[in-house]
């Protein structure tokens, strides 16, 4: 009997990618149910999201080529130690998954690099969906910058998008750069790649 749970909630898991592969895309009222299924599990009411569906929280219907994740980057704001929880829950292959479609991945504090001040500047996505829980989105040069430190093709890719879709500036984001902590040679190599990006 074990056996066949699982191997039903593979297929389920499946049916959904397959799904997901005609509409490879996280919309806003998705975001908003993981911040709510965050709140049942973890101690906590406020979640700092800081991947790329925090997209969603300055531009909630941001274009899909944005939203090509199915999961979110999460923490719980106020006890960051239980994103564990979070993740052994709701997280990648769980039921939560297999049942939705998209999912939470627990993360920590360190996960991202980020500018100084990013904290003053988090969006709030907060609505009866919610549930009153509120989900601390990053604002879109914060994550652009942690996009192009992070330096997977995936996330070069993301910041494209948002240049080319005029949702971020050429000025604010060498800015955000220098208020960033990194050493000589990785700020050398984001301005660059900032340059070559908004050059395109």
């Amino acid at each position: 009997m074990k056996n066949q749970r699982g191997s039903d909630h593979r297929r389920r898991l499946q049916a959904f990618s397959m799904i997901r592969s005609v509409r490879e895309s996280m919309q806003r009222f998705e975001l908003e149910h993981v911040i709510r299924a965050c709140g049942e599990i973890a101690d906590d009411d406020e979640f700092i999201i800081i991947g790329s569906q925090a997209i969603l929280g300055q531009f909630p219907n941001a274009p899909l080529n944005l939203l090509m994740s199915m999961e979110t980057d999460i923490y719980p704001k106020n006890m960051p130690d239980q994103a564990e929880k979070i993740d052994g829950n709701i997280g990648e292959g769980s039921r939560f998954h297999a049942t939705h479609g998209y999912y939470a991945q627990g993360v920590g504090p360190g996960t991202a690099v980020l500018p100084q001040g990013w904290q003053d500047r988090l969006l709030p996505v907060k609505n009866e969906n919610t549930n009153g829980n509120t989900g601390l989105c990053l604002e879109v040069h914060d994550l652009a910058i942690s996009k192009l430190v992070a330096s997977r093709s995936k996330d070069t890719e993301f910041v494209s998008a948002l240049v080319y879709h005029e949702m971020i500036s050429h000025g604010t984001m060498l800015q955000r750069l220098s208020a960033t902590e990194l050493t000589n040679s990785e700020h050398s190599r984001i301005k660059f790649r900032i340059d070559s990006i908004f050059d395109r």
